[in-house]
C-alpha cells in the first residue's frame, strides 16, 4: 500500500498558542497533542477541516495561502471561486459589482466553480448506473471527508466516486476555452478563491496522482475583505459573458443538499465533520444500508460554513437561494458548440484514490496486533475520564501513544496521584512531570490566563 504524502495549509503559531485543550477535544481524527506547553499536529492524521481553528480561543492556528501578488505572473489571470464567495455580500452589492471589484484588484478573468456543472451531473450518472460499483458511492465535492476516508476508514476508499471536484473541472474549462482563442499554457494563472482550508489541501496535494492546473489559492476571508475595500457603486464593465454557463443547480451545489438532489431517491447529506464521522462509523458497521449516493461535509451548512469565510452561514444560504431563482436549470441551457466535453471529461476523471491508515499502530500487521494488545492491557490501568490533562485528547489516544513510545505511563495525572498516595513517587517528581507536559510556571497564579467558559467557540 502507498501511502500520499499530504500537504496541509492549516498551520500552529507556537508565539499565540496557550496551551489549551479546546483544538485536541474538536479534532475528529485526534491529530493534535499537547507537548511542554503548545499544541501539536499530527501531520499524518489532519484532514484540515479547520475545526482548530474554530476552538481555538488564542488564534494560534493560520492558513498558508499564495500572495495574491502572484498573479502578476500571468497575462491571463483567472479568478476561480465557489458562489458562496457571492452569497458573503450584503444584497446591496450586484454580482455586477463584485466581478467588477475582481477586475480592479487586477484579474482578466472570472468564473464560479459550479459552472458548468452538467458535465458533471451527467459524468456522475453515467457512473452511478455501472452495476458492479461498491455503494453508496461517496462524493469527492469535500477534501477533508475524502481524506478522512483515506485515513480512518480505509476500507471505504473504493466507494468515493473516481470524478474531480467542481473546481478542477473549471480550471480545466477555462484553460481549455483560453486556449482555444489563443492562450499560452504558460501565460495562464489560475488562482482558486478558497473557502476552507481543505481545498488548499487539494490542490497543492490531489487526490490521485494528477498535479492540479491550478497555480494558486488564496483564502476567501482575505480575498472578500480586499473587495470590500475596492468594490465601486457604478458598474463600468459588462461581466456577464463570463457567467453564461451559470446555471440554478451551480449555484446551490455548495449548499446542503445542493449536490445529492441530483442523484436519485436514495441519496444523503450530512454536513458537519462530527456528523460525518458518527455517519461513516455506523457505515462502516453495517448499521446503515440501502443509500447509494452521499454527499459528505465537513462544514455546518456545507461550503456557506466555511472556516474562511466572512458572513453568517445561513445568511450566506438564503443569499444563494434567492440569486438561484435568477438563473436558468441546467435542463434548459444550450450546451456551448466550442465546449470540448470529451477532453474536459477525461480531465475529470481519478487516477487510484489509496488508502492512507494513520491510526495503524506499525505496518507490520503482527507487530501492529501486537500493540493493539499492550494498549489494551494499558488500558486496564488507566481511569477512563478522558480529561486531556495527558496531553491526548482520550484513555485510548493516550495508550496508542504509550505503545508507539510517544507517551508514558506518569502522563496521566490520575496515575500519579496513585503513586503519590502509595509512596512510589514524590510530590516533586509529579509536579516535575506536569510542567514537562503543560510548560515550566504554567500553574503560577496569573488573572490574565486564557481558558474561560466557551471560550474560543
Amino acid at each position: 500500500m502507498v501511502q500520499e504524502v499530504f500537504h496541509h495549509a492549516i498551520q500552529i503559531d507556537e508565539a499565540k498558542c496557550i496551551g489549551c485543550i479546546h483544538c485536541m477535544r474538536v479534532c475528529p481524527t485526534e491529530a493534535i497533542r499537547i507537548k511542554d506547553g503548545k499544541a501539536t499536529i499530527i501531520q499524518e492524521r489532519c484532514i484540515d477541516c479547520g475545526q482548530c481553528m474554530r476552538a481555538c480561543p488564542a488564534k494560534a492556528f493560520y492558513i498558508e495561502q499564495n500572495d495574491l501578488k502572484m498573479i502578476e505572473q500571468y497575462k491571463y489571470r483567472i479568478a476561480l471561486f465557489p458562489a458562496v464567495l457571492i452569497g458573503q455580500f450584503p444584497d446591496k452589492y450586484s454580482e455586477e459589482q463584485i466581478y467588477q471589484a475582481m477586475m480592479d484588484l487586477g484579474f482578466t478573468h472570472m468564473i464560479e466553480v459550479e459552472q458548468p456543472i452538467k458535465v458533471l451531473i451527467d459524468l456522475t450518472r453515467e457512473y452511478l448506473r455501472e452495476e458492479m460499483i461498491p455503494k453508496p458511492c461517496i462524493s469527492t465535492f469535500c477534501p477533508a471527508v475524502v481524506r478522512l476516508i483515506q485515513i480512518k476508514y480505509p476500507a471505504l476508499t473504493d466507494n468515493i466516486i473516481p470524478i474531480k471536484a467542481p473546481h478542477d473541472l473549471s480550471a480545466h474549462f477555462i484553460r481549455q476555452a483560453l486556449i482555444n482563442q489563443g492562450a499560452k499554457k504558460e501565460e495562464i494563472g489560475i488562482f482558486y478563491i478558497t473557502p476552507c482550508a481543505a481545498k488548499i489541501s487539494a490542490v497543492k496535494s490531489p487526490v490521485g496522482d494528477q498535479p492540479s492546473v491550478v497555480s494558486g489559492v488564496i483564502s476567501m476571508n482575505d480575498f472578500y475583505n480586499k473587495l470590500r475595500q475596492i468594490i465601486r457603486k457604478e458598474v463600468t464593465i459588462d461581466t456577464r459573458q463570463q457567467r453564461w454557463h451559470l446555471t440554478r443547480e451551480g449555484i446551490l451545489w455548495s449548499t446542503s443538499r445542493g449536490e445529492s438532489s441530483r442523484f436519485g431517491n436514495r441519496a444523503i447529506a450530512i454536513d458537519g465533520i462530527h456528523s460525518v464521522v458518527k455517519f461513516f462509523d455506523r457505515l462502516e458497521n453495517g448499521e446503515v444500508k440501502g443509500f447509494d449516493f452521499l454527499e459528505m461535509r465537513a462544514c455546518d451548512q456545507s461550503c456557506a460554513g466555511g472556516i474562511l469565510l466572512t458572513g453568517n452561514r445561513f445568511t450566506t444560504t438564503e443569499r444563494l437561494e434567492q440569486r438561484s431563482k435568477n438563473y436558468p436549470s441546467y435542463l434548459d441551457k444550450d450546451q456551448d458548440p466550442e465546449l470540448d466535453i470529451k477532453s474536459l471529461t477525461a480531465s475529470l476523471l481519478i487516477d487510484e484514490i489509496k488508502p492512507h491508515n494513520a491510526f495503524r499502530l506499525d505496518d507490520d500487521i503482527s507487530k501492529a496486533m501486537e500493540k493493539m494488545s499492550k494498549a489494551q492491557r494499558i488500558i486496564c490501568f488507566l481511569p477512563g475520564i478522558d480529561c486531556g490533562a495527558c496531553g491526548a485528547p482520550n484513555c485510548q489516544a493516550l495508550a496508542e501513544d504509550m505503545v508507539q513510545g510517544k507517551a508514558k505511563m506518569s502522563d496521566c495525572v490520575f496515575l500519579q496521584q496513585r503513586w503519590e498516595n502509595e509512596g512510589r513517587i514524590g510530590t516533586g517528581k509529579a509536579f516535575h512531570n506536569m510542567e514537562k507536559r503543560w510548560g515550566e510556571g504554567r500553574f503560577n497564579a496569573d488573572c490574565n490566563k486564557r481558558g474561560r467558559r466557551n471560550e474560543g467557540f
